[in-house]
């Protein structure tokens, strides 16, 4: 492997290659995080679909499968992240993941007990607030990945965030990586490593229904779309019909579909274990912290079962599907080592040909 592609990154997790595979919901479960960390990168598990029990059961059933580090995600504001985070340290979890930002004392807590703390961000402004709170590294996503996002592409935000970050921890970029090239490219703009979710969702490691994964693969570049009408915020899915429809309906649709998602969130929250004084908690956190409306909260909590519609009983038609734009360019469904190699072996190749003497060219 070059040189180039040993980074702080890898120093910091302990990890033989500066990759991460994304913490999604529903998706990144024990046996994607296992194959992600036996190939060498950073699998991390997605706990917030899971309730305590099965995030403990998820744990032991990563470690009994590899002895390489591996992290969980966490929402910061889940009525039980305390009691999580003392099951990770128990169970000496490598990193601690967030998709929002997590308070001082959690991450007091995590770094005293040797934890490595991530969270995602996605302007330059949130980078230098958490570097305040003194985190690890970020994971910097721009407007091309998939779930939620926001609207500066990768090839703007990242050089931004490297810039204010000016070195002090190491960045991981996400948004529209899929193999050696960009991994190549996030290393010039100053990334540390390439965090990557639909291309590791669409890996035969993948738990996926394999009838949903060729459904994505029929989907072109311009077959997603950012949609506020999932759950209130920018959401970047495949363009179905579902999601055509929800467009299509604006505020008299959103209305009629309430009563559903609010049954669907008291499912949910009655699958990860929460009391109805818990689900009020965490949601009235949602709405302050996300800037969303009563109605906005209720269909945001409405959309772990979507996706679960989708990506984990294959329901395309009444399910929701969250795709990053790369989708339109993977067109197969490799296993975890051979992707992490082949992303490698290009890297190489790329780096080789940078170094090498320029070609000469002469026109006809």
């Amino acid at each position: 492997m070059h040189p180039r592609l040993h980074t702080s990154f890898c120093e910091l997790v302990g990890v033989d290659t500066p990759i991460v595979q994304t913490g999604m919901g529903w998706v990144a479960g024990p046996s994607l995080v296992s194959a992600s960390a036996n190939a060498g990168a950073l699998g991390i598990l997605a706990s917030a679909t899971m309730d305590y029990d099965q995030l403990a059961r998820s744990i032991a059933e990563v470690q009994a499968n590899t002895n390489k580090p591996f992290g969980v995600n966490l929402r910061a504001d889940s009525a039980d992240v305390n009691d999580r985070i003392t099951l990770m340290i128990d169970q000496g979890v490598k990193v601690a993941s967030f998709a929002q930002a997590p308070k001082q004392d959690l991450i007091d807590e995590l770094q005293s007990a040797g934890l490595v703390v991530i969270p995602s961000i996605g302007a330059k402004r949130h980078a230098e607030k958490v570097l305040d709170w003194g985190v690890d590294a970020v994971l910097v996503q721009g407007g091309e990945g998939g779930g939620h996002t926001g609207s500066v592409p990768t090839s703007i935000l990242l050089p931004q965030v490297v810039e204010a970050v000016a070195g002090r921890v190491p960045v991981i970029a996400a948004g529209g990586f899929r193999d050696g090239r960009g991994l190549v490219a996030a290393l010039a703009w100053g990334a540390d490593a390439i965090a990557m979710g639909t291309r590791f969702l669409l890996t035969s490691d993948s738990s996926v229904p394999q009838a949903v994964k060729d459904f994505y693969l029929d989907f072109g570049v311009t077959d997603t779309v950012v949609t506020t009408e999932v759950d209130g915020v920018p959401h970047r899915v495949l363009r179905t019909d579902l999601v055509n429809q929800l467009e299509a309906g604006g505020a008299r649709a959103r209305l009629t579909a309430l009563p559903r998602a609010a049954l669907n969130a008291l499912r949910f929250r009655s699958m990860t274990g929460l009391g109805i004084g818990d689900m009020w908690s965490e949601g009235n956190a949602m709405r302050t912290s996300m800037g969303l409306s009563w109605p906005q909260m209720v269909m945001a909590a409405n959309t772990p079962m979507l996706l679960k519609a989708g990506l984990v009983d294959g329901n395309t038609n009444s399910g929701v599907l969250a795709s990053g734009q790369v989708v339109g360019v993977i067109d197969d469904l490799p296993t975890c080592a051979e992707l992490v190699d082949r992303i490698i072996s290009q890297a190489d190749e790329v780096l080789n040909e940078l170094n090498a003497t320029p070609k000469s060219w002469t026109g006809a």
